[in-house]
């Protein structure tokens, strides 16, 4: 402004050479002029800045829909500008996301971060319905605030097909009983899936054994399949890696608790939300609740029998994993103690395959020692 005062007294004066005095300060004649006539108009007052803002907008976005965004991101602060206008009701229309940002930053409030709303994934793929195949996993434990409580291990399994949450249960550990019983309450809830994949450690696995756990031998009693993600490729698993990134972002690192149950409380309330409520990138926006429906695959009050054919050669796993078969020992698996299995031949002679239900769990080579 002082620039522009001494500029303006300058260029009033008689025989004043514009355009050498327009160089001097830095300035295109143009604006000299203006700033000139301005000032002989106006005095001090005309070289003062103006607002850019326009006299009237048309197109801005009315009190009514500043109000009902304002109120949608407190009541989700996560979420970020697409799943937001998902929300809105359908009297608004369907305003940009842009817009909805906008409102968002004229109200002081804090946006989702870029990464998390234009990060999308280049391909996806997802079976065809629901409950053709579930995936679990155990986030990461956390400790919770009273340290005699322990740890809180989440155990999650989601659907495939609609990402639908079927299960996310606090848990004090990670051992096959725990979520043996877990998965019973899940089964009689929503079904049984055709298959179920995981990770390779316990207890869904044995590790680097390549034998059935306990666990595994369960659910392939009752007829579901079991699938391994391949080591140190978390990508086999991805939806639910991403559903765990939501979880932590949303629920785990925005509060604590002091208890499982208090665990299984906000869990069960972020759960309703996630499946009922919470838009889905991947859905067009939908909700995972529009795409599921429970499987027509009932848990058995009682688990089947292990049924084989008729004249197949049988043997019962003794306690540490070994059957016995014409003289020798044949290590099948600890996870297959007193279970039943099925020695069969092979397209190549003198080879038996062991089975388990529908698994071959080994072969016997009876050309070799």
């Amino acid at each position: 402004m002082s620039s522009r005062l001494e500029f303006a007294r300058l260029a009033t004066a008689p025989d004043v050479n514009m355009q050498a005095l327009c160089q001097s300060f830095g300035v295109s004649r143009k604006t000299g002029y203006k700033w000139r006539d301005l000032y002989l108009k106006h005095g001090e007052e005309g070289l003062e800045d103006r607002s850019r803002r326009p006299h009237s907008s048309p197109k801005r976005s009315t009190d009514e829909l500043e109000a009902a965004v304002v109120t949608l991101h407190d009541e989700h602060p996560c979420w970020g500008a697409r799943k937001l206008k998902a929300l809105l009701p359908e009297k608004f229309g369907a305003p940009h996301p842009n817009t909805i940002s906008a409102i968002l930053r004229r109200h002081g409030r804090q946006l989702v971060p870029l990464a998390d709303v234009t990060n999308l994934a280049k391909g996806r793929f997802e079976h065809p319905a629901p409950n053709q195949l579930w995936q679990m996993d155990f986030k990461g434990h956390f400790a919770l605030t009273d340290e005699k409580a322990g740890r809180c291990h989440p155990l999650t399994i989601l659907d495939d097909h609609s990402r639908y949450s079927v299960c996310l249960t606090a848990c004090k550990g990670e051992d096959g009983q725990t979520v043996k019983d877990v998965l019973t309450q899940t089964f009689r809830t929503y079904g049984m899936p055709e298959r179920i994949t995981c990770d390779n450690g316990t207890p869904w696995g044995t590790g680097g054994h390549g034998t059935l756990s306990r666990l595994e031998v369960w659910l392939i009693r009752l007829g579901i399949r079991v699938g391994h993600s391949t080591p140190y490729h978390p990508q086999t698993q991805g939806k639910a890696e991403r559903f765990h990134r939501t979880l932590k972002r949303e629920l785990l690192n925005r509060f604590g608790f002091s208890s499982i149950s208090a665990c299984q409380e906000a869990f069960d309330r972020w759960r309703d939300q996630y499946n009922l409520i919470r838009p889905h990138e991947a859905l067009e926006q939908k909700t995972p609740s529009t795409r599921y429906a429970q499987s027509a695959r009932l848990f058995p009050a009682e688990l089947p029998p292990v049924e084989y054919d008729e004249g197949e050669t049988v043997r019962t796993v003794r306690r540490h994993g070994q059957i016995s078969y014409k003289g020798g020992v044949y290590f099948v698996g600890e996870g297959l103690y007193e279970q039943n299995v099925a020695i069969r031949p092979t397209e190549n002679d003198g080879v038996l395959s062991i089975v388990f239900c529908h698994k071959e769990v080994g072969r016997i080579d009876l050309t070799r020692r």
